[in-house]
C-alpha cells in the first residue's frame, strides 16, 4: 500500500520503533568503540538521548507533524548525551524546523527536512570529520533527494534513505584509517542506520505505540560529595521556581524576552529564560514566587509549575550530610560573584581536588557516563554568576557543554579540556584578575603543555598500530594514543611512564582509582623515584572507576 503523506502520529510511531531498534542493539554499537577500553558508550548515549525526545513527544502527542517533530526536537536538545547524542539532536532539530507548520508532509518536504537536518548537524560541529555519523546522515539525505520524481511513496523514500545510510556506513573505514585498522564501522553511524531501520519497520507494519509503555531513561547512579558555605538563614531568595509559559498568539501584551528577563531579574537570582516559538521556560530563585508567576501570566498560561523551598532543602542537607541537590551535581553554594566554574569529573578524590582549586560545581561524569545537555544546563544555572567557565574534561562531553551554553542567557565559555589533567592545568592557569580573553588564552596554553596518561583494561581482542591486544590485558594510553598492552600491569605502567616522561619534565601527578592496589601504586612510585629522581611525584586517591590510574606529566 502506497503512503503519500506522513503525519504526526506516523512520525511518533517511527521514532518509537527506531528507539526500540536502537535499544536492542546497544551492546553492538558500544562494542564498535575504536579503542578496546571500557568507554564504549555511543549506543547508550544515543538511546538515552532518543528516549528523552520520546518522552517529550508522548507529553505533546499530536497528529500534526510539525508539532510532533518540534516536541521531539526539544526533548532531544535537552537530553543529548555525548557527541553522538548532540549530533542526533541537531539532525532532528533541523528536520523539525523544516516541517514546522506542516500537519503532514510528502516526500519532497521530507527530503528537504532530512537535508536541513544534516546542515544543522554539520554547523554544530566545529571541525566535522568524514567517516562518522555526519557522513552517514549526509549520504542518506542526498539519496532522499535523488528519488524525488521517481516515486511519491514515503515507504520507498525511507527504504532508499536506509540503504544509502548502510552503504555510507560500510564505507566509513575507508574514510577513517583507524576504523579500517581496527576492523569496525563508525559507532554513531551504525546507531543511525538502526534508527532508520526502525522507521521502515514502523512504516511497513510495525506495531502501533502503546504510549504508556514509552520508557523513562534509566540513569546510572553517580555519587559525589559537596560542601555548603552559608547558613540556611542566609539564603536571600528561598524558593526555586520553575514553570513554562504557553504564549497566547492573540495576547494584548506582546512577549518581549529581553524586557521580561529584566523584570524578573528584579525579583530574584539564578534566572534562566529560554524561549522557543510559543513556549517560554523560566527558572528563578525568588522570595515571592507568586509575584513572578503573576507577572508571567499576562503573556499566557502556565504549565509544569514547580516550587521548592530551598531553605528547607538546605536544612535537610545539613542534617543528613547529603551535600547535593541531585545525584548528578555537587553544588558549592556561594554568594553571587563575577564568574563561576563548572567541571565534569568522576571520583571523590578528583572532585575534591577540583573543589580545592575553586570550582563552584562539579557534575559527576566522564568515561562511559556522559551528562546530558539538560544536566549541564541545570548545573550552569545553579551557579550564582552570569559568567560561567565549563571544563568538560572529556572529548565526548564538549559538544553537550557547548549546546548547554546556547540554552542559557548567561555567558558560558567552554574550555575544551579533553582529560582530567588538562582540566586541572587549565584551572591552575586561571587568574581572577585577568579578563576573559587573557584567561582563555592562558588556560588553553596550559592544557597544551600537559601530557595525559591513563591505565585501564581491554574489553576485547584487537590490533591497533601493530600492537596486539587481548581481552583483559592492561592498557596504557598517552593522550589519545595507545602505548602499551600486556597482562602484566607493572610492565604497562613502566612502558607508559617511560614514554610520557621527558627531560625537563618537573611534576608527575598520579591519581589512583578503584582498580588500583597499594602494591601496584608503590611499584610505580619506586620506578619513578629510581629512574626520574629530578621529578616531583604527587600521589592522590582519585576514586575514579574503570581507570586504575590517571597520570599527569608537566
Amino acid at each position: 500500500m502506497l503512503k503519500h503523506y506522513l503525519d504526526g502520529t506516523d512520525f511518533l510511531n517511527m521514532v518509537w520503533i527506531g528507539a526500540q531498534k536502537l535499544q536492542e542493539n546497544i551492546v553492538h554499537i558500544n562494542a564498535l568503540n575504536v579503542f578496546p577500553v571500557p568507554d564504549g558508550d555511543t549506543g547508550t548515549n544515543m538511546s538515552l538521548t532518543l528516549q528523552s525526545g520520546i518522552q517529550e513527544m508522548k507529553a505533546k502527542a499530536s497528529s500534526h507533524l510539525g508539532q510532533s517533530a518540534e516536541a521531539l526536537s526539544r526533548g532531544l536538545l535537552l537530553g543529548a548525551r555525548g557527541n553522538s547524542g548532540v549530533i542526533l539532536s541537531q539532525l532532528f532539530r533541523g528536520f523539525a524546523k523544516s516541517v514546522s507548520g506542516l500537519p503532514e508532509a510528502n516526500i519532497q518536504q521530507l527530503s528537504h527536512a532530512l537535508l536541513q537536518g544534516v546542515e544543522s548537524a554539520y554547523q554544530a560541529v566545529v571541525k566535522p570529520v568524514e567517516g562518522t555519523i555526519l557522513t552517514v546522515s549526509k549520504q542518506a539525505a542526498k539519496q532522499s533527494a535523488e528519488v524525488i520524481g521517481m516515486t511519491d511513496d514515503i515507504v520507498e523514500l525511507f527504504q532508499n534513505v536506509q540503504h544509502a545510510a548502510q552503504v555510507a556506513l560500510d564505507y566509513t573505514p575507508e574514510q577513517l584509517p583507524i576504523l579500517k585498522q581496527v576492523g569496525v564501522v563508525d559507532a554513531g553511524g551504525q546507531g543511525l542506520v538502526y534508527i532508520y531501520a526502525g522507521f521502515i519497520q514502523a512504516l511497513t507494519g510495525g506495531s502501533l505505540i502503546n504510549k504508556s509503555e514509552i520508557p523513562i531513561p534509566i540513569m546510572t547512579e553517580r555519587t559525589s560529595s559537596a560542601q555548603s558555605h552559608i547558613a540556611t538563614e542566609d539564603i536571600e531568595y528561598g524558593y526555586c521556581t520553575e514553570f513554562i509559559i504557553s504564549l497566547k498568539s492573540d495576547n494584548k501584551t506582546p512577549f518581549n524576552e529581553l524586557l521580561f528577563r529584566d523584570e524578573l531579574e528584579k525579583l530574584g537570582d539564578s534566572l534562566l529564560v529560554v524561549s522557543d516559538d510559543d513556549l517560554v521556560k523560566v527558572h528563578i530563585h525568588a522570595e515571592q514566587p507568586g509575584t513572578v508567576m503573576n507577572h508571567a501570566m499576562q503573556f499566557g498560561d502556565l504549565t509544569r509549575i514547580k516550587i521548592e523551598n530551598m531553605r528547607e532543602q538546605h536544612a535537610h542537607i545539613l542534617d543528613s550530610d547529603n551535600h547535593f541537590e541531585s545525584p548528578m551535581v555537587t553544588p558549592i553554594i556561594t554568594p553571587k560573584k563575577s564568574y563561576g566554574i563548572l567541571a565534569v569529573a568522576m571520583g571523590d578524590g578528583i572532585s575534591n581536588v577540583f573543589s580545592s582549586l575553586g570550582v563552584d560545581s562539579i557534575l559527576a561524569g566522564g568515561q562511559s557516563m556522559n551528562p546530558s545537555t539538560e544536566e549541564l544546563l541545570q548545573a550552569v544555572n545553579h551557579i550564582p554568576s552570569d559568567l560561567i567557565y565549563i571544563f568538560p574534561n572529556n572529548s565526548n562531553i564538549i559538544l553537550a557543554a557547548k549546546q548547554a551554553g546556547q540554552l542559557t542567557d548567561k555567558e558560558v565559555i567552554v574550555i575544551p579540556s579533553r582529560t582530567i589533567p588538562q582540566g586541572l592545568s587549565a584551572i591552575l592557569a586561571f587568574n581572577e584578575n585577568s579578563d576573559v580573553e587573557e584567561n582563555v588564552a592562558a588556560m588553553i596554553s596550559a592544557m597544551e603543555q600537559v601530557k595525559s596518561g591513563s591505565i585501564t583494561f581491554a574489553v576485547r581482542d584487537s590490533t591497533i598500530d601493530q600492537l596486539e591486544i587481548r581481552e583483559h590485558d592492561f592498557l596504557g594510553m598517552m593522550d589519545y594514543k595507545l602505548i602499551a598492552s600486556d597482562p602484566n600491569p607493572l610492565k604497562v605502567s613502566e612502558l607508559l611512564l617511560d614514554r610520557m616522561i621527558e627531560r625537563g619534565d618537573e611534576v608527575i601527578t598520579l591519581f589512583y582509582g578503584e582498580e588500583a592496589s597499594s602494591e601496584w601504586t608503590q611499584a610505580i612510585q619506586n620506578h619513578i623515584e629510581d629512574n626520574y629522581p629530578n621529578t616531583e611525584l604527587e600521589i592522590h586517591s582519585g576514586g575514579q572507576p574503570l581507570y586504575a590510574y590517571i597520570i599527569s606529566v608537566e
